[in-house]
């Protein structure tokens, strides 16, 4: 982590809110603010509720001249390019937002901003790199389990994004070559077997009729229903392996899973770790390690750690 003295602003772009904060150097969240990202609207009208949380928080932080920005978003995203095209905000193609937050920072602060992007996936595991589960290593990979399967990866304490910003997808793995379409257009994507909705899709398939959410699927599996018990475990099997593959290739050992589905508990991970005996095979990778998040906030630290890289 780079020693800076001044707070950073941070951004987290997700398909139901925008939240913004002003962060300090070791990690304190003097100030917050959320807003609803809006449905059905332009590409200007969908960044109206950002530029105007941005600006009030500017305000009220009392923050003036020269800026380190991080701006965490649902992918897919070009860092270099500063765009992202969330699948989640239809208005947003191409959508050129680190040149917006420039802009409207620039005006609340008189100064041009230094401003870095990345992937929500990657911000969760800077976050709990820098203060969360895996704060102790020097490599790790962070994921999120909920509506999709995002990942990121911390390398040798430096964030490894890749060419464009999004390396280690890891929920785009096909771990089935003859498996269903996934909406990215691949086959037998970890996605497809275990993020929350699929898993909830699966069970009803099988005549689980406990709801339509994951916690209540996680619940139910959680009290013993085998059909529960028996859609968990699969999509388990599924994550293991692309877990597995995703050691075999950066030859990490630490993965921290963290999300809404995750939070179930070992109802997740017991059939999880279980499944990864079976994967993470070869001696590099016999320790593996899949450790739960503890940062309810990950996505905004994210954020303000990759600001604090931002060199002037």
């Amino acid at each position: 982590m780079a020693e800076v003295a001044d707070p950073v602003l941070a951004i987290d772009i997700g398909g139901t809110k925008i939240a913004v904060a002003v962060v300090q150097p070791d990690g304190t969240i003097t100030h917050q603010l959320r807003a609803p990202t809006p449905k059905d609207a332009d590409a200007a009208a969908t960044f109206a509720p950002a530029a105007e949380v941005i600006g009030k928080i500017i305000g009220e932080a009392g923050l003036s001249g020269r800026q380190r920005v991080g701006i965490g978003s649902a992918g897919p995203i070009d860092g270099p390019a500063g765009w992202i095209s969330p699948v989640n905000i239809a208005a947003w193609r191409e959508f050129p937002v680190v040149e917006q937050v420039r802009r409207v920072v620039a005006e609340e602060t008189g100064a041009d901003p230094l401003v870095g992007l990345a992937g929500d996936g990657h911000c969760m595991a800077l976050g709990e790199h820098w203060l969360g589960a895996g704060a102790d290593v020097h490599s790790m990979v962070g994921m999120v389990l909920s509506t999709g399967v995002g990942a990121g990866a911390v390398i040798n304490d430096q964030l490894y994004a890749g060419t464009t910003g999004n390396a280690v997808l890891l929920g785009h793995i096909s771990v089935n070559a003859f498996g269903p379409l996934c909406v990215c257009g691949g086959h037998g994507c970890v996605e497809s077997y275990a993020r929350g909705p699929a898993m909830v899709v699966q069970a009803q398939q099988a005549g689980w009729t406990g709801g339509d959410d994951a916690e209540a699927l996680t619940a139910d599996a959680r009290a013993g229903d085998p059909i529960a018990i028996e859609v968990i475990d699969r999509g388990m099997r599924a994550l293991a392996a692309g877990i597995a593959a995703t050691a075999t290739l950066l030859d990490v050992e630490t993965f921290v899973l963290g999300g809404g589905v995750a939070k179930a508990g070992e109802v997740i991970f017991t059939p999880l770790r279980q499944h990864l005996r079976d994967f993470a095979t070869l001696s590099y990778v016999q320790n593996l390690e899949v450790r739960p998040a503890i940062l309810d906030n990950a996505g905004i630290l994210g954020a303000a750690a990759l600001a604090q890289t931002l060199s002037t």
